[in-house]
């Protein structure tokens, strides 16, 4: 759903080809995408891919900042061998995404690496919430990179520190550094996507 540029109509009938699944899930998944604002359903037209708002993006931004330093304090996870190593894949994708930058690869990686960011906090509503935003600002994000307005080279590269970063932090159990690590992460990629 990420590919199409805002305005496009969508068939629902081509997307459930394209998707291989039948038309009512894919219907459920249509409703959700327009609770969350990304798609907008207009009788006798159809369904239509939103543009952004840059304001309220930039609320959702903050808002994830801020997120981010609750998912690390709020209900923590105690931290296993087993949880670092998840952390030490994600580092070594990161170092694999900079030798050969790949949008597609970024995107994964950003979307597992805030997946498994989640999964440092028990508090089951923080990260519903945390999840929600970030996956409503996501096609933003990836539009800029497929769109080649973002530096990628250099975007893998400010990952790769990151990543290492959060995993020396997991090593030496300061939860706290990785909230604020990622929270000016968060902020210093809005930056440059503005």
């Amino acid at each position: 759903m990420l590919d199409y540029p805002p305005g496009e109509r969508l068939s629902e009938v081509a997307l459930a080809e394209e998707f291989g699944m039948s038309r009512t899930p894919l219907r459920r998944v249509l409703a959700r995408l327009e609770d969350e604002g990304l798609l907008q359903s207009v009788h006798g037209v159809g369904t239509i891919v939103t543009d952004v708002d840059l304001d309220e993006l930039a609320q959702v931004y903050r808002l994830r900042m801020e997120l981010m330093v609750l998912v690390t304090s709020l209900d923590p996870v105690v931290l296993t061998p087993e949880l670092i190593d998840e952390f030490r894949v994600m580092n070594a994708r990161a170092e694999a995404l900079r030798q050969a930058p790949s949008p597609r690869d970024f995107a994964l990686l950003d979307r597992d690496m805030f997946l498994q960011l989640l999964e440092l906090t028990e508090n089951r509503p923080l990260r519903d919430a945390s999840e929600r935003l970030y996956f409503r600002t996501a096609r933003i994000w990836l539009q800029a990179i497929t769109a080649s307005d973002i530096d990628l080279e250099n975007e893998a590269e400010v990952y790769c520190r990151e990543t290492a970063d959060i995993l020396t932090a997991l090593r030496n159990g300061n939860l706290d550094a990785i909230g604020h690590m990622r929270r000016a992460h968060i902020s210093m990629s809005f930056a440059r996507m503005r």
